[in-house]
């Protein structure tokens, strides 16, 4: 089975420092109006966050302008991740995810990974600053990789399914992507993928069971309730 985390508000919040140092990137390079607001942001892919904004402004997202923003993004991120004291990000695990990571690493047949709006690079910052290293999950789908233009999330589960094919020669027996917004469910459902609903963002566990999604729960905490759904999958 291939297993697939969100990042933001499924395993781990950062107090926000993505849509910070967002704004920051898009105002150094486009000028103030450049930033998040107004925009939606929860389980959208950072490639389309970026157009929103550029749109705002009336620039166009090019190569060229994405590319820069991108580059400016990524370095505010490795600044903030950077400080210590106060003013040092404010990153935690969420409730029951490093016991559900460590369950489900040690069992057979199970393979981990993430599918996500993140970059690969400021993914992998996120899940550094709460101690989850980014090899524990070895595939991938990050918010860039759509093969197509625009993107769109459920561009993602088959690149995350082509990866684990040509890692292990054939098809993963079942997937699961786990997820905090309606995004996810759509893009697990779309391919025929179970989902399961995690009530940390901005979304109920209720508000998820009711976008379809296969089981929701309230967070990660009850680890053995989260495995006996699991185990309904196989």
């Amino acid at each position: 089975m291939l297993i697939l985390f969100d990042i933001d508000a499924t395993l781990l919040v950062t107090g926000g420092v993505g849509i910070r140092a967002m704004d920051e990137a898009g105002t150094a390079l486009f000028g103030p109006a450049c930033n998040a607001g107004g925009v939606a942001v929860a389980g959208r892919l950072d490639p389309l966050i970026m157009r929103d904004m550029l749109a705002k402004v009336g620039k166009a997202a090019s190569r060229e302008n994405l590319t820069a923003f991108r580059a400016a993004y990524e370095d505010r991120m490795r600044h903030h991740f950077a400080q210590t004291g106060e003013g040092r990000v404010q990153s935690r695990a969420l409730p029951g995810v490093h016991d559900l990571v460590n369950a489900l690493d040690g069992r057979d047949a199970t393979t981990l990974g993430v599918l996500t709006g993140n970059f690969a690079t400021t993914g992998s910052m996120k899940l550094r600053s709460v101690d989850l290293n980014p090899e524990r999950f070895p595939i991938c789908a990050w918010g860039d990789e759509s093969p197509h233009d625009p993107p769109e999330r459920a561009h993602l589960p088959p690149v995350a399914t082509k990866r684990y094919r040509d890692k292990h020669d054939r098809d993963p027996s079942r997937v699961l992507i786990i997820g905090d917004t309606p995004h996810d469910v759509h893009c697990a459902k779309v391919h025929g993928h179970a989902c399961l609903g995690v009530g940390t963002g901005q979304f109920t566990a209720a508000d998820l069971k009711a976008s379809g999604a296969d089981h929701a729960v309230d967070d990660l905490s009850d680890t053995h309730s989260v495995l006996r759904f699991i185990d309904t999958l196989r």
